[in-house]
């Protein structure tokens, strides 16, 4: 440890595993550590069932009932990715990808007066879903055919709809499309957390909802995808990764001190020994002092025994409740996995509720999500803060990643990722060059 890197990294979550992993294929010495004895820091994965009782101060461990605990593989911060997102690209550019296998998730869900609908997949399934009344099913197949066709570089594509100078809540005037439309539209199509989007320029909701369905188009039946085992696979491949270009990841490895010059970073001090670097790349835990709390999320991680109820009996899915679905300025999200994605044993399932926290009394507010779930055998439930950088940190040369958000998918966390690298190495990543043909996805 005691010599000069190009970058040292704090943390093990999923930002900080990317990172490394791309810089060190740039060809960066990097020195990645973790205070903790365990890969994926928040958003680590519980392996057996045993130690998610065990975090959760449960007296007991799990009963017969649930089957073998080795076969439970649980997220605490479950996302998915999205099949033709920037987040699977960085991956396949890491060449991270040659030690997982993805499998897609089955379904994608919206909650609307009362009751869960499919997204529908394509123009032809948009005219036979029970979403919208039959004169809107049509408006929306319009608009869905002039967003697959859009093209924010060539004008002869707008029909009249500026990408700069033309909103969202002009394009749904545009289309006539109802605030049900607009709802499913905007949270569980382009993922937004709330209505801010629509008096913003309509050019990144248009590529965002583009996304979503070319997703969708590359596998068939949902736009998502989700590492076998869990995401607790990713920091272990990124280690490998590491080791293959010449990086060095430790565990329990305490920071003891900041070593700054003049207010820059100069090195890392841990058990006595300083690793020099230009540059500390961080999760919010090891800079309290230079992140400023921004909310709060309430998750709840439920063990069933049945799929949700009425998602076509899907064994793994994602349903978002929008905010104005149920009275609130925050989506709720629900996600869930089975034994298809090698996380449960057969016949059990985990559905996960989150939400950002807007009362007194956070678990209250999961209910909506909690009511769509049937029986539930076992429930746990957290509170996490959520941190963002003070600063740029291009002066210091600390970078500091954010907190993850409720989210189920990792558009947020890929932007976040997108952002830091560029702040870290002056570059634009560009994403668009990268072929996805090398990504293994289990049918």
């Amino acid at each position: 440890m005691d010599q000069e890197y190009d970058y040292v990294i704090l943390g093990t979550g999923l930002k900080e595993c990317i990172l490394s992993g791309l810089l060190s294929v740039n060809g960066k010495k990097v020195l990645h550590m973790d205070r903790n004895s365990y890969y994926g820091g928040e958003s680590t994965s519980m392996h057996p069932l045993d130690e998610l009782f065990k975090r959760f101060g449960e007296s007991e461990g799990p009963d017969d009932s649930f089957g073998n605990s080795r076969d439970w593989n649980v997220d605490l911060i479950p996302k998915f990715l999205m099949a033709d997102g920037g987040l699977v690209k960085l991956l396949v550019h890491s060449q991270v990808t040659r030690y997982l296998e993805f499998k897609q998730i089955e379904g994608s869900y919206v909650f609307r007066g009362g009751s869960v609908y499919k997204v529908p997949a394509d123009d032809k399934e948009a005219l036979s879903s029970s979403l919208m009344g039959i004169f809107e099913k049509r408006r929306f197949r319009s608009f869905l055919l002039f967003v697959l066709k859009y093209n924010v570089e060539d004008p002869t594509t707008w029909n009249g709809i500026d990408p700069k100078t033309s909103t969202m809540k002009d394009v749904y005037s545009k289309f006539g499309l109802d605030q049900n439309t607009q709802d499913f539209t905007g949270h569980a199509i382009a993922l937004y957390l709330d209505d801010d989007y629509k008096t913003k320029p309509c050019g990144e909701p248009l590529q965002r909802i583009k996304l979503y369905y070319d997703s969708l188009s590359r596998y068939g039946n949902s736009p998502y995808l989700y590492p076998l085992y869990g995401l607790g696979e990713l920091p272990q491949g990124f280690a490998r990764l590491s080791a293959v270009y010449g990086g060095t990841y430790m565990l329990n490895k305490p920071v003891e001190e900041i070593v700054m010059e003049n207010g820059v970073v100069w090195g890392v001090k841990s058990e006595g020994e300083v690793a020099k670097t230009k540059a500390v790349i961080a999760d919010p835990s090891y800079f309290p002092e230079r992140a400023v709390e921004v909310g709060k999320v309430v998750r709840c991680i439920c063990i069933l025994s049945h799929p949700i109820p009425n998602t076509n009996d899907a064994k793994s899915c994602q349903l978002i409740i929008p905010q104005n679905q149920v009275g609130r300025k925050s989506d709720i999200y629900v996600c869930c996995m089975s034994q298809t994605n090698s996380v449960t044993p057969r016949g059990k399932y985990l559905a996960i509720v989150s939400t950002q926290i807007e009362t007194e009394d956070p678990p209250s507010e999961l209910q909506p999500g909690l009511n769509l779930l049937g029986k539930i055998d076992k429930k746990f439930i957290w509170i996490s803060d959520m941190f963002t950088p003070k600063d740029d940190g291009k002066e210091s040369q600390i970078f500091i990643s954010k907190s993850y958000d409720a989210t189920t998918h990792f558009e947020t966390v890929c932007d976040d990722i997108m952002d830091m690298y560029e702040r870290i190495t002056g570059e634009k990543f560009d994403p668009s060059l990268i072929s996805l043909e090398g990504v293994k996805v289990e049918n």
